[in-house]
Formats: structure tokens, sequence, C-alpha cells
């Protein structure tokens, strides 16, 4: 696809956001409340400022060496001899990479620090957005751009002020060596050299970006394409799709391709128009000195002098198309960090909340409006009234917004009209905190971390005791089966469990809530993906986790709710039916053709 010519609102869109990252990442080199940071700073420019002058000194030893030994009259210094002068050069050099050196291990700690503050800030924040911004996101999308963000804020540091900022400032002090000491001619034809330079590199490097950004586009959408297919691996095999996903990826690979060819391309392309404007003003300088020698204006060491001046000049040029461009992708991608970090969280805790006191457990409904979409309603006046330690199942058809409640109750959504309301506190008007750790949740696909049972198993309450945390094992019925096991505790569960039966991942998953001991409960269709004899042993498990707690069963099997204090029958958002299990049965309604037909649907089978 032809991509659009950059406007100058572009530009400008473009300039404005790359001040403004710069802008985002200055405080962390010269923070307020850290004095050691900005000690490490100036000394590390000071370091800098050293080297350069004795690099830009370093050449004047290189001429009075040459002069010595040719036996120049203008030579001075002959009394330290071509040798001593010769020794002086490489200690001079040797310096110059010293205190650049010294420069980088004063920097380090900066620079890292920063890089850790960035990450950790950005990790925290994805944490605190909304369900929905997660539900939209591109998992692999997502780590890709703080991967670069990151990685973006290390350079950045780094050579914007330890290559730019040198490039200029040795650039100015050469310059004004060579109209000192030579006829100013040499500074304009340096001055013109380094101009056409810039403006070939810079306008080249533009160009190189925009077909960079592509690049990197393909290859977050590949990245993505992967980790999308990786995660689904079963899904993968049960539809033997294996060469389809190869061949979906391979396409998001090949517009890789065609994008990182063109930029190999244009890096060809700028690095041999780099060379012939060097070796242009290297040349005009050196016939100008050339014939400075030839006249008898000049020394045979003045010739070097010049030579290494213009070398020590093309050198960092050499890396200033590099340097910019590396700058400019990490504005782009520490940009894209920034707008992330910029996303407001749609769920927030008000100002001066205070954390939930749960003193029994009540919990109400009172006429709940809510919708993901505001053209889609989902709840249309919801009222559920859950005393201290009942149990309270939700049924109803897929789409009727049963574990829409259950969202509502742990706040990963506000309620658009109405309020939801646990021992006479709005959740909306309590910290989010206090609220989670108040209400336990075990999900219909407990999804388990890539580590030992031990750990996801006190995920619960980390602080707890090894005993405790077998006796929430022994309670949810999965003890015997993790000391069976050859490593026992210590055994890793696989990405997102998946050494596990589902059986098994859903009893780790009611330990887990178990040790966290909370006083409200959440099951959320928690025995559906399970065959019956497995929901059998699991609902033993289930009812003594709901023992002493105010319980929301979310059901599909209306047989795991026969006990429940009351039933709420929830159709299109709206309470159709509500009572106990036996009322229920004897009204003939609604939830009596639900039971008989699941009756008779396990009957048939």
């Amino acid at each position: 696809m032809r991509r659009l010519p950059k406007t100058s609102s572009n530009l400008n869109d473009e300039q404005i956001s790359g001040w403004r990252t710069i802008k985002r990442v200055a405080p962390y080199m010269w923070p307020a409340e850290h004095p050691w940071v900005k000690r490490r700073v100036v000394a590390a420019l000071a370091v800098l400022v050293m080297a350069k002058v004795i690099a830009v000194a370093t050449p004047q030893f290189y001429k009075y060496a040459v002069d010595s030994l040719t036996g120049e009259e203008g030579a001075t210094m002959l009394a330290i001899g071509a040798i001593g002068l010769t020794v002086a050069y490489g200690m001079a050099r040797l310096m110059t990479v010293g205190f650049q050196q010294l420069r980088d291990v004063i920097f380090a700690r900066v620079g890292q620090r920063a890089l850790r503050q960035l990450a950790l800030e950005t990790f925290t924040h994805i944490h605190r957005l909304s369900m929905r911004y997660h539900i939209t996101r591109k998992t692999g999308g997502l780590s890709r751009i703080i991967e670069r963000g990151v990685k973006g804020v290390e350079f950045l540091l780094r050579f914007l002020l330890f290559s730019i900022g040198p490039l200029i400032l040795e650039l100015l002090m050469i310059g004004v060596v060579l109209a000192i000491l030579f006829d100013p001619w040499y500074l304009v034809v340096v001055v013109v050299t380094i101009a056409l330079y810039v403006w070939f590199t810079f306008a080249v490097t533009e160009w190189r970006v925009k077909i960079r950004k592509v690049m990197n586009d393909q290859d977050t959408d590949a990245n993505q394409k992967a980790i999308d297919s990786l995660l689904n691996f079963e899904t993968v095999k049960y539809f033997g799709a294996e060469t389809r996903e190869a061949q979906r990826y391979d396409g998001a690979m090949q517009q890789y391709e065609a994008a990182a060819l063109k930029t190999s391309y244009s890096l060809a392309f700028l690095n041999f128009g780099q060379s012939l404007i060097i070796t242009s003003g290297l040349v005009g300088v050196m016939v100008m000195a050339a014939v400075g020698v030839q006249n008898g204006a000049l020394t045979v060491g003045d010739f070097v002098m010049v030579n290494a001046y213009m070398i020590q000049i093309t050198m960092p040029l050499n890396f200033l198309g590099t340097v910019y461009r590396e700058i400019r992708q990490a504005l782009i991608d520490m940009g894209d960090m920034f707008d992330l970090l910029e996303q407001p969280a749609e769920v927030q805790d008000k100002a001066g909340a205070k954390p939930l006191q749960v003193k029994g457990g009540e919990v109400v409904l009172d006429d709940i409006h809510f919708g993901y979409d505001a053209a889609r309603p989902i709840l249309k006046g919801v009222s559920i009234h859950a005393k201290a330690g009942e149990t309270v199942a939700i049924v109803g058809p897929s789409g009727s917004g049963k574990s829409t409640i259950g969202r509502l109750l742990f706040r990963f959504y506000d309620v658009g009209d109405g309020a939801l309301v646990i021992d006479g506190q709005d959740v909306r008007d309590v910290t989010q905190d206090s609220l989670h750790a108040q209400i336990g949740v075990v999900p219909q696909d407990t999804v388990l971390f890539n580590d030992t049972i031990l750990y996801n198993i006190a995920y619960g309450r980390p602080e707890a005791s090894r005993a405790e945390i077998e006796g929430a094992a022994k309670a949810a019925k999965i003890h015997d089966f993790i000391m069976g096991l050859p490593e026992g505790y210590e055994t890793t569960v696989g990405e997102r469990g998946l050494k596990l039966s589902g059986g098994e991942k859903q009893r780790v998953g009611i330990a887990r809530t178990l040790l966290k001991d909370p006083p409200i409960l959440l099951l959320d269709e928690a025995t559906s993906a399970l065959d019956s004899e497995t929901e059998r042993d699991i609902q033993d498990a289930l009812q003594g986790l709901g023992q002493g707690r105010t319980v929301f069963t979310i059901a599909h099997r209306l047989s795991t709710i026969t006990a429940a204090d009351q039933i709420i029958v929830l159709e299109n958002g709206v309470i159709t039916e509500r009572g106990t299990f036996d009322a229920l049965l004897e009204r003939g309604g609604r939830f009596s053709d639900m039971w008989h037909r699941q009756q008779n649907d396990e009957e048939a089978a």
C-alpha cells in the first residue's frame, strides 16, 4: 500500500510528540528528590568535556612529532624529541578513551535507574487499566510496545547526551582551531561539508524512518500472530490448522521482509552519499593543505594535523545517520509507550476513598443499569439483596448478564445507573484494593501462573505459612494428588496451568481462594467446564468454601444450586423470577422449564 507523503501537519505532530517524550524523560535525569543522580550527571558531563578537550589537542602532538622528524624550522618543542612527542600523542589518545569509559561508568547507574523506573511505571499502569482496555488490546503488540519503549529510554539517554551533544562540541572546537591556526577558508570548507552531510543525512534518514515504521508495524503484527497462535496451541491442534497458522505468520513476515529490504537498500544509499560528501570535503581541505606545504606556508606536520582533524571530524559524523535514526526511532517507540502511560484508567478510586469495612457481607444491587456499549444495555434495572452469609444463585441463558454482575461486583466496571453496596458502602466510594481483598473468585476456567503449585496456591495470601497452604489444599481435596507428584508442591504447572487437568486446576483455584479467606465469594460457573464426576467432587469443596460467607454463584448446571437461599433468573438483562429452588419449581415458570430440560438432556445422555 502506498504511504501518504509526510505533511507539515504530520511533521509538527511528530515534533510535538518528540518534545513531549523528551520532557517526560528529563525528570528521570534531574530528579529533585535524588541529588546523587544530579551529581552523577554533572560529573559525567564534566568528564565528557575533558575527553573532548584532550581529543582536540591530540593532533597537535602528532604535528610536532612529524615536524621534529622532518626537521622543519617551524617545529617547536624540539627538545622533547620525536619519541617523547609520539609517547605524548599515545597518552593523549589513551586518556581520551579513558575519560569516555569513565563517563559511561559514572552515568550507567543513572541510565539503569531511569530504565527500571519507567519499566515499573509502565507495568504498574497496565495493571491499573480497565478490563475493557485489556479485552480490546492484543497482548503480543502490547508486549512489543513496552519492550521497544524501555529500550528506547536507554538509547535516548545515552546517545542524546553522549553522541549529539559531544559531536557538536567537538566540531565547534575543531572549527575554532582550524580558523585560528590556518586560513579561515579551511573553516568554510569544513562548515559547508558538515552542513551538506547533516542535510543529506537527516533528509535520507527521515525517509528511512518511515520505512522503519512500516517494518516495526509488520514486526509487531507478526509477533502478535505468533503469540496468539501459541497461546491457542490446543485449538490449532484440534482443527489441524498448523499449516494455516504458518501461512498466516509467513504472510506477516513476508510484509516485514519487504520493508526490511527497503531499509537495507536505503541504508546502502545513505552510506554511499555520506562517504561521497565527506570524501569531497576531506580531499578539498587536504589539497589546500598540500598547496600550503608546497608554498612553504605550512609544514608537513601541519598537513598531517589537518588530516588528523578531518579524520577526527569524519569518524563521529559517520555515526550521525545511525544515531539520528535511532534517536528518532527511540522517540517513536517511547511515544507509543507514553501514549500507553497516558491511557486513563476507566475505573479509579475517588479522592479520599476509604478501605472497605466488611462486617457481615451483605450485598445489595439497587436498580443496576449497565452496558459495555452505551447503545447496547446489558442489565436493565437489576435489584438483588444478598443478606450476610446467604448464597445467591444467578441463572439464565447466555448473554443474559450473569457474568456482568460478577464483574460489577469486583468493580472491573462501574455501574451506569443504580448502586452496588456492600455492608452499606457503595463500591465506588471505597478503594479498589480493599474491595478486591474482600472478594474471592473461582472462575469457570482457573488460569495458573507458569510456576509451582505452591506458588499458585500461595498467590491467594503470599505471607501464608506452609502449613496454611497445605491446609487449604486439603480442604480443596487436592493435597493427596499433589503429594503423589514426584516434586510435590514444587511441581511446575506449565503456562496457564496446561500440565494439569481441568479438575486439578479448579481445585488449585479453590485452594487459592480458601487461603485468601474472603468474606464474599463469587463462583463464576466454576464447574460448568467439568465432567459430572469431577463436578461432584469439586462441588463438595465449593460447599465447604462457602461456609460462613456471602456467596454469589453464577450457575450453568442447575443441580449445583439446589441449596441456594435464593435463585435469580435473568433474561435479557431483566430479572424474570426469584425465589428458592422448591418455590421456583412449584411456580412452573421459566426456571422450571430450564430444570426439566436439563434433566431430560442428562437422562438422554
